[in-house]
């Protein structure tokens, strides 16, 4: 049999989990302002409310 809902739920949660910690790490890595602005847009189709960067104030 397949997975309950619950824990299709949970596996993509970790997923997605997975897939920001990657894009952080490219984040910080990138070079350029292009570069950055494509891994938030990627970021935002994967969770909108993610955050990449921190505001410098």
């Amino acid at each position: 049999m397949g997975r309950c809902e619950r824990q299709r739920e949970l596996a993509r949660r970790r997923k997605r989990g997975e897939q920001l910690k990657k894009l952080r790490v490219k984040f910080a890595k990138a070079k350029n302002q292009g570069d950055k602005e494509a891994l938030v847009e990627k970021a935002f189709r994967i969770s909108p409310f993610a955050v990449l960067e921190t505001a410098a104030t």
